[in-house]
């Protein structure tokens, strides 16, 4: 991005000196709804980011001025700030104190080209940014882990949203033409080539606002949560729907509701999908990965009942114009497709995609185009 204007800012309310910071936001290619499983994600950060000048100002009080927003919040490090979007700032310095250790005040600018709304994960960027940014600053020895941990709990804590760790994890560690393959349960983690030739990644955003995202992502995790604990009765080890398998799941599907068993399932499934994709990407078999990402979106879709309309029309429409693969990203009933396309079938996909959009819905999909990024780092 170009992120002159936050020098600019910067410039004209705080003075000459500063130092750089940006944090990128992230895409998820395949592996949704197995993190709160204990299961595999496989995110990247994408060239969308959040950008922050910043500078230490000896006091105790932090002034920072939000460019998208046009608004200034100035608190101290241990006061909570009144605007919603300087709480993932504060959010990020608390979590820092409750590690015993200590940053100053500071002044900071910042901004960017993430969509907001758009399931790219904007929060997990910004707190990214902060974290990288002061551990920096302030010499406070943190490792990228705990910086993706400090983003995580800033969340819980101060803005109250129970995230899981996928978006701080793919914000801080991502690497240029690399997915993450991340173990959910253990956080280790495999950086797996991904450089498809001749092809791009677009996201598809349905307008469609995630309504029901919330009370059926409660009853998703219930279901799986019930099927755990009724196979834990006689195979007590079982911790997890990752611990089970699906011969497993199968012993016990007369035991278990239709729904839960299918929620269960999809669970079971998608973790070997994603298994089965890094494998195939390590073979440079984008053909046998995007068929993958279609596996996910139909169990998504069928098994586990969390798409919409809306996003399986945009996959019919990637399946129609010869897409390598697409699927519907995040929490579902709204949100983004993801598709993986050759170059040839770009134009042709895009086109269609707006002109059935609009006779079906009566609206256009947003098209954002992103390419797999680098994470947190310094700029200047």
């Amino acid at each position: 991005m170009d992120y002159s204007a936050i020098t600019t800012q910067f410039n004209k309310r705080y003075g000459r000196e500063f130092s750089l910071y940006a944090s990128p936001g992230r895409v998820n290619l395949i592996g949704e709804h197995t993190d709160y499983n204990g299961g595999f994600v496989f995110p990247g950060a994408i060239d969308k980011l959040i950008v922050a000048a910043i500078k230490p100002n000896d006091t105790e009080i932090v002034r920072v001025y939000s460019y998208d927003m046009k608004e200034t919040a100035e608190f101290a490090l241990d006061e909570k700030p009144t605007a919603s979007w300087a709480l993932y700032i504060y959010g990020v310095i608390s979590e820092i104190s409750k590690r015993g250790l200590k940053v100053g005040g500071f002044d900071c600018v910042f901004g960017g080209d993430i969509p907001i709304g758009s399931g790219l994960s904007t929060s997990a960027a910004l707190e990214s940014t902060f974290a990288f940014a002061l551990n920096d600053l302030f010499n406070l020895g943190l490792a990228r882990i705990d910086m993706a941990l400090i983003g995580q709990a800033a969340e819980h804590n101060a803005v109250g949203v129970r995230c899981g760790i996928m978006d701080q994890f793919a914000s801080v560690f991502g690497e240029t033409d690399h997915l993450i393959r991340l173990d959910c349960r253990s956080l280790e983690y495999e950086l797996v080539p991904f450089h498809p030739k001749n092809c791009r990644l677009v996201l598809l955003d349905t307008q469609v606002k995630h309504n029901l995202a919330a009370s059926e992502y409660n009853i998703r995790r219930a279901e799986c949560e019930e099927g755990v604990a009724t196979i834990q009765k006689k195979h007590p080890q079982v911790k997890l729907l990752r611990d089970v398998s699906l011969d497993l799941l199968n012993d016990f599907k007369k035991e278990l509701k239709e729904s839960t068993y299918r929620r269960c399932r999809y669970v079971i499934e998608e973790n070997q999908r994603l298994l089965d994709a890094c494998e195939a990407l390590k073979h440079d078999n984008y053909t046998e990965f995007g068929k993958k990402m279609y596996g996910s979106h139909e169990g998504l879709s069928k098994e586990y009942n969390v798409s919409c309309k809306e996003l399986d029309f945009l996959v019919s429409i990637a399946i129609k114009n010869g897409a390598l693969g697409a699927r519907m990203m995040g929490g579902g009933f709204g949100g983004c497709t993801i598709n993986l396309l050759e170059e040839s079938h770009y134009a042709a996909f895009v086109e269609e995609a707006i002109a059935a959009y609009k006779i079906e819905f009566n609206k256009a999909p947003k098209i954002y185009e992103v390419k797999i990024g680098k994470g947190s780092h310094k700029i200047a």
